[in-house]
């Protein structure tokens, strides 16, 4: 009875024990900022400029709420304790209190601050439209000289959790180590920044209702039955990659590498295939699509069907949360479903 109630005792402990930050950043953060937050597919978190520009508040939002299309995604799953934890250890990097930023909104003029955003933040940096930067955090999606990619001004997940304050502070100050300068140093009045904040605030009334939210859920594999047998299903295979303008590299069994050689299922085959132009394209844009690379489908004969099938670049799209993938994720979907068909029907 005695080693029960310890045991009880013990595990109660571990459930109700805090939660370490530094786990919850090895999971869910550092495949994408790095270890120790030097950044990579994202934004260098330790950075001591970004670090004292931003306040807790900011923090917990983004992580809460992600960046929708910009490669951020949302933790809504994640507990306040839990949430609380990743950023007291994201916090802890830069051995300095966190800053407070006023939740009062910055009054200005929005029609003067579109021109001055027009003048000093569009060109090469946040675009237009606040779009933001194209590429990711990796070298080889980004200009070389640039080591941090403009964020997107007019998105949901940025604008809610951004304070005036906080990017009126922004501006004011700069961060050191980005292309990010001073707008005093620049020569812009305190009048001129609240302006430019102003006209920021304003991209919020561009966004429609529910763009924080991704509503579009699409099936992870194409898979369509072949009229064929598995052999004349492969051959047509191979004429379809070649009448899409695509590479055959190689056909193997399924199971090649897994088993014996020579002992591989004869019933599974694997061709990888892969347009160089168009690959080239899709890595500039997000070099997280090479985990997918080359392209392939699988033919399978079983029970007396032929299915083939591949991965669904849609359900890529949604995985990977960035917009800029899209029309390339559209346009392999329609590459995979034509090659499929011819080769089957």
């Amino acid at each position: 009875m005695r080693l029960i109630l310890l045991a009880f005792i013990f595990m109660s402990a571990a459930v109700n024990a805090a939660p370490d930050g530094a786990e919850l950043f090895a999971r869910h953060c550092a495949v994408c900022h790095g270890d120790k937050g030097t950044g990579g597919v994202g934004t260098p978190l330790a950075l001591p400029s970004f670090l004292q520009s931003v306040d807790d508040d900011f923090l917990r939002k983004t992580i809460r709420l992600g960046r929708p299309g910009r490669v951020m995604p949302a933790f809504p799953r994640l507990s306040d304790a839990q949430l609380n934890a990743l950023v007291g250890y994201i916090r802890g990097w830069s051995g300095e209190p966190a800053s407070e930023f006023s939740k009062t909104p910055v009054k200005g003029d929005v029609t003067h601050g579109r021109e001055l955003y027009a003048t000093h933040c569009a060109d090469n940096c946040h675009g237009d439209s606040g779009e933001g930067g194209h590429g990711t955090g990796v070298t080889f999606s980004r200009e070389r000289d640039l080591p941090i990619i403009a964020p997107a001004l007019n998105n949901a997940g940025f604008l809610a959790a951004a304070s005036d304050e906080m990017i009126r502070h922004t501006l004011v100050h700069g961060r050191e180590g980005t292309p990010m300068d001073s707008m005093l140093e620049e020569g812009l009045s305190e009048q001129d920044i609240n302006d430019v904040v102003a006209y920021v605030r304003s991209f919020e009334a561009g966004l429609q209702s529910g763009d924080d939210v991704v509503t579009v859920q699409h099936e992870p594999v194409i898979e369509i039955e072949s009229s064929y047998s598995l052999e004349e299903t492969v051959e047509n295979l191979k004429q379809s990659i070649a009448g899409e303008n695509f590479m055959l590299i190689r056909t193997d069994y399924l199971e090649f590498g897994l088993v014996d050689e020579g002992k591989e299922s004869r019933q599974e085959v694997i061709l990888h295939f892969c347009n160089f132009n168009f690959l080239f394209k899709a890595l500039t844009v997000d070099p997280r699509v090479g985990l997918f690379l080359p392209c392939r489908v699988t033919v399978v004969e079983r029970d007396g069907k032929v299915m083939v099938s591949t991965i669904n670049p849609m359900y890529l799209s949604n995985m990977f949360n960035n917009a800029e993938l899209d029309e390339y994720c559209v346009e392999m979907r329609q590459v995979y479903q034509s090659l499929i068909e011819d080769a089957t029907l």
